[in-house]
C-alpha cells in the first residue's frame, strides 16, 4: 500500500510516502517568517503549503497514484480518538474554528488531492481535539467553564501503544502517564486506553513550557485583563506562544538556553530548574486519576533529547512509578500506520459529524 502522509506544523509541512509501514521518501518543507508574514490569516495559508507539497512530489518524481493520503487532524471540535474519513464538515470545522493553527489546513490538502486519485481514501486520525475526559475531570469549579483538552494526541498514543508491545501487553490493558514535552507540554492519564484526564496545553493549562505560560494565577490574570495596558490578541499571543522561557529569556529554543546554563548563567539554570518543578507536579498530579496500580510514566517530545532536563525530572518523578524515554516525536509514522490499519481493514476509518 502507498500512503502519502502530511503534518502541517507552525513553521514547516513534513510530507512522507511510506510503502506499507516502511518510509521511502521524507521531506521538510521549511517556511519563513517572511513567506508567512504575507498571510493576514493561517487559513490564507492553504494554497501556498498545497502547492509546495505537489511541487515537491513532482521534484521527486512521486506520481499522484496513493491508496491513502492522511494528514495530522485540526482543531475543530472535540471528537473520541481514533481514525476519521475526512470530509467537507470536517474542513469547514477546521476552518472556522478560534484556534489558529496550521494543523488545521491538512485535512483539506489531503481530501483535494485523494479527490484527484481513483479509489484513493482521505483519512486523518487522533487529532489535539481528542477528547475523553471522564466526567468529573471537566468541572473547574466555574459553571460558566468547562475544561477543555488540546493536547498531542497523536504521538501520545503511538508512544503508548509502542512501550505496551515492547512490555509484551496490550495499551488498552495499561494504566499509563505520559507526557509529551515540546513547545507545549500535555501530561495524560491513559486508562485502559482512554486519555481520561489531560491538560489543555494549547491553551494555558498545565505547567509552562519553552514559550506557553501554563497555568496562571487567576486573580492576578483578570486584573492583568483589564490593566488597560494589553489587547486581547497580546494577551492570548502570551499565554500560546510569547509566555514561559521565551517571556523570561527571549528564546524559545532550549538549545540556545541550554548553551547559557552551560556558560554559567544562574538565572537561565534557575528558570529551567522552574520549568521541570512545575512538570513533574504535573506529572505526579496525575497519579491521583488512578484508583489501581500505574504501570509507567513515558517521557516523550523533543525536550526528552535533553539530558539535563531529563535526569532532573527522574528525580523528582521516580519514586512514582518506572519511567522510560521515547525522545522526539513519530508522528509520521503513527499516521502512516492508522491509514494503513485502515487500507487493511484492520481499524475502521469513523464518520466525523
Amino acid at each position: 500500500m502507498k500512503i502519502l502522509v502530511i503534518n502541517p506544523g507552525s513553521t514547516s509541512t513534513k510530507i512522507a510516502v511510506y510503502e506499507d509501514h516502511h518510509p521511502v521518501f521524507t521531506k521538510g518543507l521549511h517556511h519563513s517568517r517572511e513567506e508567512l508574514s504575507q498571510f493576514a490569516h493561517v487559513n490564507d495559508q492553504y494554497e501556498f503549503r498545497r502547492d509546495l507539497v505537489t511541487a515537491a512530489l513532482h521534484e521527486n518524481h512521486i506520481p499522484l497514484d496513493f491508496d491513502a493520503i492522511v494528514s495530522r487532524g485540526g482543531l475543530g471540535k472535540p471528537i473520541p480518538g481514533g481514525a476519521y474519513a475526512i470530509n467537507d464538515r470536517m474542513i469547514a470545522d477546521n476552518f472556522s474554528t478560534h484556534h489558529h493553527h496550521p494543523c488545521n489546513l491538512g485535512c483539506k490538502i489531503a481530501l483535494e488531492l485523494s479527490q484527484q486519485i481513483p479509489g484513493c481514501i482521505a483519512v486523518t486520525a487522533d487529532p489535539g481535539v481528542v477528547d475523553e475526559l471522564m466526567p468529573v475531570a471537566r468541572v473547574t469549579g466555574l459553571p460558566e467553564m468547562e475544561r477543555e483538552c488540546f493536547w498531542h494526541a497523536l504521538n501520545q498514543r503511538a508512544v503508548g501503544r509502542r512501550f505496551a508491545r515492547e512490555q509484551g501487553k496490550r495499551y488498552e490493558d495499561m494504566n499509563l502517564i505520559i507526557c509529551h514535552l515540546g513547545g507545549g507540554v500535555s501530561i495524560a492519564a491513559h486508562q485502559h486506553g482512554r486519555a481520561v484526564d489531560v491538560n489543555n496545553a494549547l491553551d494555558g493549562e498545565g505547567p509552562f513550557s519553552t514559550e506557553r505560560t501554563g497555568s496562571l494565577p487567576s486573580s492576578t490574570l483578570v486584573r492583568l485583563c483589564f490593566s488597560g495596558k494589553y489587547s486581547e490578541e497580546q494577551l492570548l499571543r502570551f499565554i500560546t506562544g510569547e509566555g514561559g522561557l521565551f517571556a523570561y529569556l527571549g528564546t524559545n529554543d532550549l538549545r540556545e538556553v541550554m548553551q547559557r546554563v552551560d556558560a554559567g548563567d544562574e538565572r537561565a539554570r534557575f528558570l529551567v530548574e522552574a520549568m521541570i518543578f512545575n512538570i513533574a507536579k504535573g506529572i505526579c498530579a496525575e497519579r491521583a486519576v488512578f484508583c489501581d496500580d500505574l504501570d509507567a510514566i513515558i517521557l516523550t517530545g523533543g525536550m526528552a533529547h535533553n539530558s539535563f532536563l531529563v535526569d532532573r525530572l527522574l528525580e523528582r518523578i521516580r519514586s512514582i512509578a518506572p519511567v522510560h524515554i521515547y525522545p522526539g516525536e513519530d508522528e509520521m509514522s503513527a499516521l502512516a500506520d492508522d491509514a494503513l490499519a485502515v487500507l487493511r481493514g484492520e481499524r475502521v476509518a469513523q464518520e466525523y459529524v
